[in-house]
């Protein structure tokens, strides 16, 4: 909102107003607001909470300190989505396709975690709300946004394309015998096209189309966004789970989210600034700029959320936090083509998701063998496994933080790794 008044503004030559055209000064402004309203406004969203009683739930789990937590304060993700909706929405173009699918995903994911949170507290129901509804929700977002980013004519990307592999609209557009364009093999343009980025592979790209290349052309275009939105469908549940999973530990889903939030706005950044891109010879995504200001409001979030939820809690993010900073993740590295980043950006809520799934998978075929179910980790999630070895609750986090640092490198490094 305040970019449209300050561009008004600098057409009166206000001085002073031009700054807001500088995408640095909005993402500046955006993470220090954002820490400011987590910060101040979210001690009395927590003196609220404790005054309705709005308390923690534990189950007896055999943890040290478990008891110490009942009763604190959750569904603390409130003050985690105002301090990011209410900064984009001040500071970011309010027009564009990708911040308007950031604010749908933190929306829409924040509610469904809301809802859970609400029933697990208000109503009494230690399960929340059932894990099929909470599928379908996920689902719904994941085909929207997927459905978006593959039709929508403003998602689009500079590449370079042969003149041979040019439709007959663009060779008539672009290739007039007295064009420079014509006696050329190869050209950069921007189009609409289903290419993402892959590390470790010589020139970092991989089409999706490749996935149903054995299909007739007829059929093609039909079978390429449904693999496309499948894709999609799959990263933003198991992300928004994985970061689900994590929220186990005082700061733990907060820390990591935050060290992630800051790759990602690197990397969308660098993919959106046309100078960075064609000097580190990576994907140009127009009018993705606009991304950095959102990760900007994420890490001032986080950051923020983290000074009442480190050790000890004075407030946890329930499911309202967890599920949407999950979500979040997932579809900004899908709007920056660098979703195939994710089990290495994301590799800390990845191995929490595979503890549950291998300790689940390996009790339930030892009990269905042996008649009685065996465990591989003294506790799943993995960060419960070394709670039960006796490892301190901070030290635990700090080195989950220090891991998920190094995987945040590793990943803005694979953009040179070919």
């Amino acid at each position: 909102m305040l970019y449209y008044l300050f561009k008004y503004l600098d057409k009166l030559n206000i001085p002073g107003a031009g700054l807001f055209s500088y995408i640095s000064f909005r993402s500046a402004m955006s993470v220090i607001t954002s820490l400011i309203i987590s910060m101040l406004i979210g001690k009395r969203i927590i003196q609220y909470l404790q005054k309705r009683q709005v308390g923690e739930v534990v189950r007896d789990l055999g943890l040290e300190g478990q008891y110490q937590k009942k009763g604190t304060p959750s569904m603390g993700g409130l003050i985690i989505l105002a301090s990011i909706v209410i900064p984009t929405l001040l500071f970011a173009k309010l027009n564009n396709v990708y911040v308007l699918l950031m604010l749908l995903t933190t929306v829409w994911l924040g509610f469904i975690g809301f809802v859970d949170d609400y029933i697990k507290i208000f109503k009494k129901n230690k399960e929340g709300l059932a894990g099929r509804s909470k599928i379908i929700g996920q689902v719904v977002l994941g085909m929207i946004v997927g459905l978006t980013l593959y039709f929508s004519n403003d998602v689009i990307i500079r590449e370079k394309v042969k003149v041979s592999d040019l439709t007959s609209r663009e060779r008539t557009e672009l290739l007039d015998p007295s064009s420079p364009y014509s006696a050329q093999q190869e050209i950069t343009m921007e189009r609409k096209s289903t290419k993402t980025t892959i590390p470790f592979v010589k020139n970092n790209e991989f089409d999706y189309s490749w996935l149903v290349s054995f299909i007739g052309p007829g059929s093609r275009r039909f079978f390429t966004w449904l693999a496309f939105v499948t894709i999609v469908i799959f990263i933003v549940t198991a992300v928004s789970n994985g970061a689900n999973l994590t929220d186990g530990l005082d700061g733990l889903a907060t820390g990591v989210s935050a060290i992630i939030g800051t790759a990602l706005g690197i990397l969308a950044y660098l993919s959106s600034n046309v100078i960075y891109a064609n000097y580190l010879n990576i994907m140009y995504i127009p009018n993705s700029q606009e991304l950095v200001i959102f990760a900007g409001a994420m890490i001032g979030a986080t950051i923020g959320f983290l000074w009442y939820n480190s050790f000890p809690a004075q407030v946890f993010m329930g499911d309202t936090g967890s599920l949407a900073l999950g979500g979040i993740i997932a579809v900004f590295a899908i709007i920056i083509r660098k979703e195939l980043l994710i089990p290495v950006l994301c590799g800390i809520f990845l191995v929490e998701n595979l503890s549950v799934v291998i300790q689940v998978g390996w009790f339930k075929r030892t009990k269905k063998k042996y008649g009685t179910g065996r465990r591989i980790f003294l506790m799943a999630p993995l960060h419960h496994h070394f709670q039960k070895k006796g490892y301190p609750e901070p030290k635990i986090v700090t080195r989950f933080w220090i891991v998920a640092i190094i995987l945040a490198v590793i990943s803005i490094v694979t953009l040179k790794t070919r």
